[in-house]
């Protein structure tokens, strides 16, 4: 599973039911997902070493791998994954993906329920998804899962203000018209007001973490028209909608994409690493 933070309003702490239903979006296409949906910045792998031990040789327990965006990478570096996906269909990809890698075990199942090994894990990662993990257990569950002294690294993405500004704007328009959640006037935060208290909280109560550490990452890509529609149709928020609404708002972006933009677009997205160690 992984994050679909938008310019698209979305409820960060849905109700369960909500919650598990966006969650299951995820899976209905596995294969445009793991084309259409970009991996994390190097230097992203490089923090994950120093400040959570993702080091060759570590064991490393991945919450939510999806199709293995950041599996694949922690691979190369030699981490030792057990990596957890309820998808099934992504759980399959992730195999795919990772059948070269020896010292990778991708297990479907929630993380909810599944039964934490007898050896405890150096780290605990969860690539933009960790907030898809119920949170009367989330912090709990992975506490268990650590020796003392392993760290919990959590990662989360949010389209910021940046790139293709005035499309940003412009686009809104087509939000408001098909999706009548969208609030009148929306616009992206600067990666400088996006706030991560909430993080940072959420372990503080837990009691079972030391203070986070964070590094952000600020990243520019550039889309054609199709590949902005695909990696649109991967986020939860989207293929929530009714079809029709749905197929609307995608003809909307596009008309306003070809016509005015020249069929490309370049999207911002502030990338957050938490890292906490267990106590």
């Amino acid at each position: 599973m992984s994050d679909d933070i938008t310019h698209v309003p979305r409820d960060d702490r849905p109700d369960e039911s909500r919650r598990q239903r966006l969650s299951r979006t995820f899976d209905e296409d596995a294969e445009l997902y793991d084309r259409a949906r970009p991996g994390y910045p190097p230097e992203l792998y490089d923090d994950l070493a120093e400040l959570a031990g993702a080091v060759p040789g570590s064991r490393v327990l991945e919450v939510g791998c999806g199709t293995g965006q950041a599996t694949v990478p922690l691979a190369g570096r030699g981490c030792r994954i057990t990596a957890v996906e309820a998808g099934p269909g992504m759980a399959a990809v992730a195999r795919r993906n990772l059948a070269g890698a020896a010292e990778v075990e991708v297990v479907t199942a929630e993380f909810e329920s599944w039964p934490l090994p007898q050896e405890p894990f150096d780290v605990v990662v969860s690539a933009t998804a960790f907030h898809w993990i119920d949170p009367a257990v989330r912090m709990a569950r992975a506490a268990d899962a650590l020796r003392p002294g392993g760290a919990l690294a959590v990662v989360r993405g949010q389209h910021v203000a940046g790139g293709t500004e005035e499309f940003f704007s412009e686009v809104q328009r087509c939000y408001e018209r098909f999706d009548p959640n969208t609030p009148p006037g929306l616009r992206l935060p600067a990666a400088a007001d996006v706030d991560n208290s909430d993080h940072a909280e959420e372990v503080a109560r837990s009691g079972r973490f030391a203070t986070t550490v964070f590094r952000r990452y600020e990243r520019d890509l550039t889309y054609t028209t199709a590949e902005y529609l695909d990696l649109l149709r991967t986020f939860s928020g989207h293929r929530a909608l009714p079809e029709a609404a749905r197929n609307g708002l995608l003809d909307c972006i596009a008309a306003l994409l070809d016509g005015r933009y020249g069929g490309r677009v370049t999207r911002r997205s502030l990338i957050e690493l938490g890292v906490s160690q267990r106590r």
